[in-house]
């Protein structure tokens, strides 16, 4: 916990740097990269990642260390050549939990996340998953045990190939010659996080774009089809809680909803997408069909929503941070609560860029959460120590959170879109 925290604090000024300079470049050479609320529900779905990461709420079924104990046959010498077959191991292994994920109907849940914005941008990188409570993918590490490759070079090496996934999420990189053929680039994943036709389901690679073409799945970026972004079922959301779970939430209503006890059974097992007939008519889901006529979920927000989303996430992330720098300091069962409140106040303040009449339970849960963890804590988790009258500046935040939440959708809350009502 400690040590991936510890990563951390380095990782997120890093991200929102890039961040900033790709906005930057991008307004240089007339090409809008971000919208705010995109941009917005893309952070705060990396803030949500990160507390659940940090707190290690995944169920490991069965441990990389016991299975190099218990099936190491070899024991690798040399200490870079572990380090390399460790990396391409991960990385190895990384490409077919990826494509598990994109063809199997219930492990899409635990992706959809991370391909539900409408935009390409080094933020979307951030939409991480909070739903893979359970590691499937044990046995893909199998391989590695037996090269008998230490479990602390795979802790290691694991952070690093992620944080290096980071830098490919963006259209303003072209292709780049012979690395097109070795590394997964830009132009590459532009494919893979395509909603056309032509690049369903390729491109599959995480740091090697070998395996896709070694494996079948690979699709160069063709110049006349540009990649239209987003997923075919759209989220219509800016609540990234919500986007985890949709998916899982769509199968289990159509697996209790159908009548056909093989299709209860199968349905979690069938290709992505896939539901059962009697569903498809009864309770349809709107998918688009023409990807060229793609029309983004847009929350209308006003000028005061937007600059009040922008308050709620520097608020959070200067939260997240103090926390992270601090892990060592505090308890499980405290850690938990504090990252419950941030979690809480992510799907507040995301609600209320949906102008969802939600968020105002929410925001008063909120409110009531936040106030007792002052209590309990006799003070915001030793802040004042830090910075003084910070436990009375957090109060003031919570009164003013509940009270603008309450202003802004009295003068914004329209009836709900179309695209609200998708997954309802």
């Amino acid at each position: 916990m400690e040590a991936f925290a510890t990563a951390l604090t380095y990782a997120i000024p890093g991200f929102i740097i890039l961040i900033l300079i790709e906005e930057f470049a991008g307004r240089l050479v007339g090409v809008k990269v971000n919208r705010d609320m995109d941009t917005i529900s893309s952070i705060s779905s990396g803030i949500t990642n990160v507390m659940k990461s940090v707190l290690g709420l995944t169920l490991i079924i069965i441990s990389y260390g016991w299975m190099v104990e218990n099936l190491a046959i070899f024991e690798i010498k040399s200490t870079l050549l572990v380090y390399i077959l460790a990396f391409i191991g991960i990385d190895f292994a990384g490409y077919w939990a990826h494509r598990f994920d994109h063809v199997i109907n219930v492990f899409w849940n635990r992706h959809i996340i991370h391909h539900s914005s409408e935009e390409f941008n080094l933020s979307c990188a951030l939409r991480q998953p909070i739903s893979t409570i359970v590691a499937v993918y044990f046995f893909l590490y199998i391989p590695m045990a037996i090269l008998g490759i230490p479990a602390e070079v795979v802790a290691l090496l694991a952070p690093i190939h992620l944080f290096a996934q980071f830098w490919y999420h963006t259209r303003l990189i072209g292709k780049m010659g012979w690395m097109e053929y070795v590394l997964v680039t830009p132009s590459h994943h532009r494919v893979h996080h395509a909603i056309n036709p032509e690049y369903m389901d390729k491109n599959f690679g995480q740091i090697f774009i070998i395996w896709d073409r070694l494996f079948g799945t690979y699709q160069e970026e063709i110049t006349e089809i540009p990649p239209v972004y987003g997923i075919k079922r759209p989220a219509g959301t800016w609540n990234p809680i919500s986007i985890n779970f949709m998916h899982m939430w769509l199968l289990i209503k159509d697996a209790w909803r159908t009548k056909s006890w093989w299709d209860k059974l199968r349905i979690w097992w069938m290709p992505t997408g896939w539901r059962p007939a009697d569903m498809t008519d009864k309770y349809p889901v709107y998918a688009i069909e023409d990807v060229y006529q793609q029309k983004k979920y847009d929350s209308k927000p006003g000028i005061a929503l937007k600059i009040w989303a922008w308050v709620q996430l520097i608020v959070l992330l200067a939260l997240l941070y103090y926390m992270l720098l601090n892990v060592a300091n505090y308890q499980f069962p405290e850690i938990l609560l504090y990252f419950s409140f941030i979690a809480l106040s992510v799907a507040a303040f995301t609600t209320l860029m949906d102008k969802n009449w939600l968020a105002l339970p929410l925001e008063v849960i909120k409110f009531t959460a936040g106030i007792y963890l002052l209590y309990l804590m006799d003070g915001w988790f030793g802040l004042d120590d830090v910075i003084p009258f910070a436990s009375y500046i957090l109060g003031i935040y919570l009164v003013a959170s509940l009270g603008a939440s309450f202003i802004i959708l009295k003068f914004e809350l329209t009836p709900k879109s179309e695209s609200q009502f998708l997954h309802d």
